[in-house]
């Protein structure tokens, strides 16, 4: 079960989980929010992981804000993250966490010029989904060089064809994390995060 699988997601440590339900009407997905943000904060509270495991929803702005999510993830095409922390503001939330998925250097040049708190950046090795060409370990390292030039550099997340093997090497290009969809939710959960987080200390990330 999908909310089962979100409170197993949390008490391994997964610092956001994503709700992407694109099937789902706007009621649907404002109640299957709601009951993602209640599952995952009574984890928080029960302090089961070391980390406090947020909750965003895609591109709906106002599903977000009806459902008590931490923020919203963007996609390429929305409206910009200067735009939705506006809308945030109006409702009355000043702590939204926005991300914005971007395909190019442009793209995360303009995310975070518009403030977003982080970058989804790919496909780096390639997406089912995605009519867009894998832009390589160069690629995701070339977009993570330019944001170590600026004095507060917004984290770039690398996505796309990652796996437990791969994932590694992206940290290294100067990922600061890794999203995905098969990656948590194939294998086992908590030995993939564990893993991820490993060589993420190593690197001081």
């Amino acid at each position: 079960m999908l909310l089962d699988r979100i409170s197993a997601a949390a008490s391994a440590g997964i610092d956001a989980i994503q709700i992407r339900e694109k099937d789902l009407n706007a009621r649907e997905l404002v109640q299957l929010g709601a009951r993602a943000v209640e599952n995952v904060r009574v984890v928080n509270i029960q302090g089961l992981s070391r980390t406090s495991t947020k909750v965003l929803v895609n591109s709906r702005i106002d599903a977000a804000i009806a459902c008590g999510a931490d923020g919203v993830h963007l996609r390429s095409d929305d409206v910009s993250a200067a735009d939705a922390r506006a809308i945030f503001a109006q409702a009355g939330i000043s702590t939204a966490l926005i991300g914005v998925s971007c395909h190019t250097i442009q793209d995360v040049l303009l995310a975070e010029g518009h403030g977003a708190d982080f970058a989804v950046y790919g496909p780096v090795f390639g997406k089912a989904d995605s009519e867009a060409p894998p832009t390589g370990l160069a690629g995701l390292k070339e977009v993570c060089r330019r944001r170590r030039a600026a004095q507060h550099p917004m984290p770039v997340l690398a996505l796309g064809g990652v796996t437990a093997n791969n994932g590694g090497a992206c940290l290294k290009a100067g990922a600061r994390g890794i999203a995905g969809i098969r990656l948590f939710q194939n294998g086992n959960l908590a030995e993939t995060v564990s893993q991820l987080r490993r060589i993420g200390e190593e690197l001081n990330l």
